[in-house]
């Protein structure tokens, strides 16, 4: 697994799914470059642990890292899609349930212009 490739994605997802203050998609108007560097750093850092902490369970969905990266953003928040979702079963609802563990997190865009949570 490509734990740039499953951050890269998780901030995309990040993105599309968190609205600014109009209800516009932050994906409308932000990229990952103005992502706070403190924001990504702990984006990184809740990956790294979600993806070390669930390895075997994250082989044995075979998903891609692309679909972990949207999966583990999607699914800590409690949106209508993410690992439960995918047809995974028991490998599914474990995942889940891991991810709730990391708890929601929300996007805004800060006074500086730049995203943060």
């Amino acid at each position: 697994m490509d734990i740039e490739k499953i951050l890269n994605h998780y901030a995309i997802c990040a993105l599309w799914s968190s609205t600014d203050e109009n209800d516009a998609p932050l994906d409308s108007f932000y990229t990952i470059d103005d992502i706070d560097p403190d924001t990504l750093e702990v984006m990184r850092s809740d990956v790294i642990d979600f993806v070390e902490s669930n390895k075997e369970l994250l082989l044995s969905s075979g998903q891609s890292d692309e679909q972990i990266g949207h999966d583990f953003w999607l699914t800590r928040n409690h949106h209508g899609a993410g690992f439960w979702d995918r047809g995974l079963g028991d490998i599914g609802e474990e995942l889940t349930k891991a991810c709730h563990v990391y708890g929601d997190v929300y996007l805004y865009v800060s006074d500086n212009g730049k995203v943060c949570q």
